[in-house]
């Protein structure tokens, strides 16, 4: 979380420590996939050092196997947003390795025949019916399923970008088409689980299986509508109330649902102010809040709701992982008027500035810094000073850096409602050139 506002707010010089440290434990992680799994690539577990310490620790939290899935994911998402060839050619061995742990490391589940992490866990939760054994592990959960579907999915196209690998791209291929989909259970919700054991009753302040949603795109309600209702349905159960890490997730959680009321409330909880934090009795439900120095009170502090909140806000401002540009996706009600500007979208797309007013955009100028396709979502009608053409938004985008997610079909209960009218524009650009738009 630390990272995840690193590239959407342009700074991505900041995204190198973390990189830099994923390449290390892609090696030190060697040793350690083939010491205790007999597997190929590497791995990494829940926890790591100055010295790159890859295995498990601190108990059954700490036996989770897919620290390589999700930060690998880093990795992918810089080379989106400054796509640069070199270095995608400089961290595709990680990625490589860490999807050729999993090729190894999955195991067929005896029911369906899917091919699941095992042990697997949804970090710091357990059902709802054993909640006292908070600390479980299981097989196939929710977060498990989605993490190595986009280190499978950002691994092939990164082999097919650099025309390499022809052979892992192919059994990376067929190993996709065994993962477990994602599932709808009983209570309309997102199953956390393999099996349908979610309770509308557990407010748990951890959301992990709706990484789908964020930073993930394979939710979307455009291409996947229910299962973006069954996350929403989700968050809704989980409430609101939460500390440091989990409510900064939430906010930018609220903001891929296209929700900015939602969001603003979740960031004032956030911002309200804690004068100390109390030692003696520890509450991680009991709300959070901001110190007076403008650090995250978790409690009692965490570092990760800073940077978390700082993303989520972006998010609700732009959003560029659904196909295009969505320009305001969240904005709550308040923010009648605003502008913004230095944030930067996948494809290269520098936002200049982007003012509204009256709740809706008034000026928004964009630079391509690589040229190619720019496709712009709107809830309002645009104008440019370029040629531009109305297009569907279910069309695909001819820009290779707005793939979307190709997830399967979800088991499903419940049908998804509508969502908000957008305007769909795509202009083509070149490297360098300064497009605006206005109402």
């Amino acid at each position: 979380m630390n990272y995840w506002p690193a590239e959407i707010t342009n700074l991505s010089e900041m995204h190198e420590p973390l990189i830099t440290m994923v390449k290390e434990l892609s090696e030190t992680g060697k040793k350690t996939a083939q010491d205790m799994y007999n597997a190929k690539g590497w791995v990494a577990h829940h926890n790591t050092d100055i010295w790159r310490f890859n295995g498990a620790i601190d108990g059954p939290p700490g036996l989770w196997p897919c620290g390589g899935a999700w930060l690998s994911q880093h990795l992918w998402e810089k080379f989106l947003f400054n796509c640069d060839t070199n270095y995608l050619k400089s961290v595709f061995p990680a990625m490589k390795g860490a999807s050729q742990f999993f090729l190894d490391f999955l195991v067929e589940e005896p029911e369906h025949k899917w091919l699941v992490v095992s042990p697997s866990m949804s970090p710091e939760n357990a059902p709802y019916m054993i909640r006292q054994q908070w600390k479980v592990i299981t097989a196939g959960t929710t977060l498990d399923n989605q993490l190595v579907y986009d280190l499978f999915s950002k691994t092939i196209l990164a082999a097919k970008i650099l025309n390499s690998d022809k052979d892992l791209v192919d059994s990376l291929k067929v190993a996709l088409e065994k993962l477990p989909p994602m599932q709808i259970g009983k209570h309309g919700q997102l199953q956390e689980w393999l099996h349908d054991w979610d309770n509308p009753e557990d407010h748990h302040r951890h959301v992990s299986h709706l990484y789908g949603l964020y930073p993930s795109n394979q939710i979307s309600p455009y291409n996947t509508p229910d299962l973006f209702n069954a996350a929403h349905t989700s968050l809704i159960q989980r409430g609101d109330p939460s500390t440091g890490w989990s409510m900064n997730w939430k906010i930018n959680l609220w903001a891929r649902l296209q929700d900015g009321n939602h969001a603003l409330k979740l960031i004032t909880n956030q911002i309200s102010l804690v004068e100390k934090c109390d030692y003696e009795n520890i509450n991680y439900e009991s709300g959070g809040g901001t110190y007076p120095n403008m650090f995250d009170a978790h409690p009692p502090f965490q570092i990760d709701g800073n940077f978390g909140f700082t993303a989520g806000i972006t998010e609700m401002l732009l959003q560029s992982h659904d196909g295009a540009i969505h320009i305001l996706p969240a904005l709550p009600d308040s923010w009648k008027k605003g502008n913004v500007n230095g944030i930067k979208a996948r494809g290269g797309f520098e936002i200049i500035e982007l003012s509204w007013k009256e709740s809706k955009i008034d000026k928004l100028t964009i630079k391509s810094t690589i040229g190619g396709n720019c496709r712009i979502r709107s809830y309002w009608p645009l104008k440019s000073n370029k040629p531009i053409r109305l297009v569907e938004n279910s069309s695909e985008n001819p820009n290779s850096f707005y793939t979307t997610s190709q997830v399967k079909k979800a088991v499903i209960f419940k049908q998804a409602t509508n969502t908000r009218k957008v305007y769909v524009y795509d202009i083509d650009t070149k490297p360098g050139e300064i497009i605006t738009f206005n109402k």
